[in-house]
Formats: C-alpha cells, structure tokens, sequence
C-alpha cells in the first residue's frame, strides 16, 4: 500500500474530525471486529471439536490471558501515545527512537514473564479456578501461547506503533492477516490433525507470526514516516518512564480483569447450584467472548481516536481534541448499545453457537439477559477511560479502569451472590458497570471544566 492512501501527520491537525475518526476508526474496528470473530469461531472450535469442559477449560485460561495482554500492553499502548505525541511536535527522530525502544521491551516482557508462567503454570491455573477436569485443557492452551509470547508481544506493539504513525489500513491488514491464518488452520489442526485445544493455541501463533513479518517489512522500509534507524540506538532510556506512564492503565486493567475473571470464576463454582459449577464456567466464557466482540470494536472506536487526540494534544488544538472525544462517546453508545439489543432477544442463539450442552445454556441464558441489562453505559465508560489515557493523564485512567474492574466489582461480588445465587453473580457485574459510568460521566464534566477555567485564565 502506497504511502498516499495513508493520513499523512498533518492532516491528523487540519482534516476535518469526523473524516479522519472514519480513517482511522474503520480500519480499527474492522481489525477488532475480526479479532473478536476470530476468538469467537476459536471457541466454536474448540467447543465442537473437543467438547463442552474445553470451553470450561478456555475460561479458565482468561484471567492468565488478560496478564500475557497487559504485560505487553504496558509497552505497546505507552509507545503508541507518545509516538502520535512526538508526530505532532514534528519530531520524526523520537518518534523513531520509540519504535525501537518498544520493540525491545517487548522482547523483553515476554520472555521475563513467559518464562517465569510457564515454570508455576499449573499452581497459577488451579489458583485460577482450574479443577480436575478442566487444568488439562487450560494447561495445553497455556503452554503454546506462552511459547509464542515474543512473537505476539513484538508483533502487537509494533501494529500499536503503525496505526499511531499514520498507516491504519496497513495496521488493518496486519490483523487482518493473522485471523485469516489462524482461521485457516484452527480447523485443520483440531479437526482433521486432533490436536485438541492446543492446535487451536498453535494457530494462533502461527497466525501472528504472518502479521509480524508483513509489519516488520513496514518499519524496515524507508519508506515509512517512523522506521528503525538502529544506529541511534536500541532502547532510549529518556523514554521509558513516559511509555511505562501511559502504558501502565491498560496494564492495570487487564490485571484488574484477571484478578475479576479469578473471583467471578470460584463464585461461579460456589454458587452454581447441584454441582454445576464447571458448567457455569463454561457458561461465562460464553458471555464473556460476547462482551469482548463489542468492547473490542469500542476499543476500535478508541484506537482511532488516538492519534488524533495525540497530535492535537502536542499542536495544543483543544477544540478538536473536545469533537473527537463526543464522537467516540457516540460511537461507543452504539455499539455497545447495540450489543445490549442482540443479547436480550437472542440469547440462546448465540450459547448454542459454541455448544449443544443445554445446561449451559441454560446458564448462560440467565447471565445474558441479567448483564447486559445495563450493557449500553459501557461503550461511553470505556470511551472517556481511554480519552484521558490519549491525553497523557494516565492516572485518571488508571483510577477509572480500577474502579469498574475491580473497586465496585469486588465488593458487589462479596455482597450480592450469598444473597441471590448465581444471579448476584451477574448483577455485580451490572452494578459495576453502571457505579462506574457514574464516576467517569463524573471525572470528565469535572476536568473539562477545570481545563475551561485555566483557558479563560490564561486569557
């Protein structure tokens, strides 16, 4: 792809908001959108080509998924900001010192942390929830993408750095890539090979592997407005407190939704009536692969907005920062909105995608009809959340991420399941949601009018 189809820095100053959120956001969303589908029909996979407790068993591999994210994350969404930031102040060099830096790091962090999982992996999956019928599935999904960890970490950051750059159709294909392969093969190594849930772990490898040789090809080339210039070093000192700064909320969120995932896990199996514990497990990867379809298309929304709030945060233009921000809370409105629609009226369609076990959907059922009551208010949490991560204030975000993950969830869950079962387990997760839609409608009517009086002062 040509670097004229692409934004080009400046334009992310001048072109008007709402073409450049389509830009951006599109290739964005489609990329979530894909990869939501693609954890989806993996699921389906391996629900209906292995069987009922590997989808338990997938579930319990979540918590562990959401820390391999987040240390990867830290990095990647941290080098992506400051990236977009150092565009707009017209600095090509630091903006391509960062590329190195976090490709680096994230060689770094996987193997530090895959390594050092893999040696107490089964005490971490039974700490997690994992029972005797479920740690061999959750063991065999582990250890290969623990494996590929340095693949999937370079290849994430690097596909953060590119959209934030201004290529968000080549950050599009990327993704695009990867699904296409791991599609492909998760069916030939499950069904036709039988390798059980771990083929459908190794597709995915294999599938990122693709994706980061066709982004490594991107930042070798000249061609590109940020690339590897080696000669200047390989990791920036200077940068690392900046890119660990902004980084460290979507961190702190992916470890408060493992801590989340570990505490909604052993309430399931307390609460779950005659012994069905494992079974409303499964039946809450379910929900929980229907949540992340939507809010990873919201994170698209977000994705989009992000190097644009960066260049008009380091060109000082807060008008358009303000528009891009009530656009993406529109667009996250929608989607999750939207996702809140499809669950009331079709519950069972959806469970009976990933298996035929009829207790499970039963479960399911009741969680989907009592958790997405609310589901709407999340796109426009999510949305204000990852603003104020956009413009360099991780530490709003990281109080917003804490408190629906984990300050308003936490309690909720001692409190509602020992009253209604089960069904409190859902509704705390309700409660948080809308507690923290709350805080955050909240935490940005203040700061916006806090910032319009230090403008007026100036003045």
């Amino acid at each position: 792809m040509s670097q004229s189809q692409e934004a080009t820095p400046t334009e992310l100053g001048t072109k008007p908001v709402s073409k450049l959120l389509l830009q951006y956001s599109v290739p964005a969303i489609i990329a979530s959108l894909v990869t939501s589908l693609y954890n989806i029909i993996d699921s389906i996979f391996i629900g209906r080509g292995v069987n009922a407790m590997a989808i338990a068993g997938l579930a319990i591999t979540f918590p562990l998924m959401n820390l391999v994210i987040g240390f990867c994350t830290l990095v990647a969404v941290g080098g992506a900001t400051i990236s977009s930031i150092f565009l707009g102040q017209k600095n090509l060099d630091k903006a391509s010192d960062v590329l190195s830096t976090v490709t680096c790091l994230c060689l770094l962090h996987s193997v530090l942390f895959g390594g050092l999982t893999l040696l107490f992996l089964d005490p971490i999956l039974i700490f997690f929830g994992a029972t005797a019928e479920t740690i061999d599935y959750a063991r065999s999904f582990m250890q290969v993408i623990l494996l590929g960890s340095p693949i999937s970490y370079v290849f994430i950051g690097l596909n953060n750095i590119m959209r934030a750059t201004g290529y968000p159709r080549k950050a599009m294909i990327s993704a695009l890539l990867s699904v296409a392969v791991n599609v492909v093969l998760a069916p030939i190594f499950i069904f036709v090979l039988h390798w059980g849930i771990g083929g459908a772990a190794w597709a995915t490898i294999l599938g990122q592997t693709a994706a980061l040789i066709w982004v490594l090809a991107h930042f070798l080339s000249k061609k590109s407005f940020v690339h590897f210039h080696w000669r200047r070093g390989f990791i920036t000192v200077g940068l690392l407190k900046r890119i660990y700064s902004i980084g460290l909320s979507p961190f702190l969120m992916n470890c408060c939704a493992c801590l989340v995932v570990v505490f909604l896990n052993k309430a399931l199996l307390e609460y779950a009536a005659d012994g069905m514990g494992n079974v409303a497990v499964g039946a809450y990867g379910i929900i929980n692969r229907t949540t992340m379809f939507f809010v990873m298309i919201v994170f698209g929304v977000t994705q989009g907005m992000q190097p644009i709030l960066g260049y008009n945060i380091g060109a000082d233009n807060w008008n358009r920062v303000k528009e891009t921000l009530r656009k993406g809370i529109i667009c996250g409105l929608c989607i999750t909105t939207s996702g809140w629609i499809l669950t009331e009226t079709l519950p069972d369609t959806i469970s009976s995608l990933f298996t035929t076990d009829p207790q499970m959907i039963a479960i399911a059922r009741e969680g989907f009809r009592v958790y997405f009551i609310c589901y709407p208010v999340v796109g426009v949490q999510i949305v204000i959340q990852n603003f104020f991560q956009s413009i360099g204030k991780p530490k709003v975000s990281i109080f917003l991420s804490l408190t629906r993950q984990l300050i308003f969830l936490l309690p909720l869950l001692w409190i509602m399941p020992p009253m209604f079962g089960i069904t409190g387990v859902w509704a705390s997760m309700t409660g948080s949601d809308v507690l923290a839609f709350l805080l955050a409608v909240g935490t940005l009517w203040y700061s916006m009018r806090r910032h319009n009086k230090e403008l007026q002062s100036a003045k």
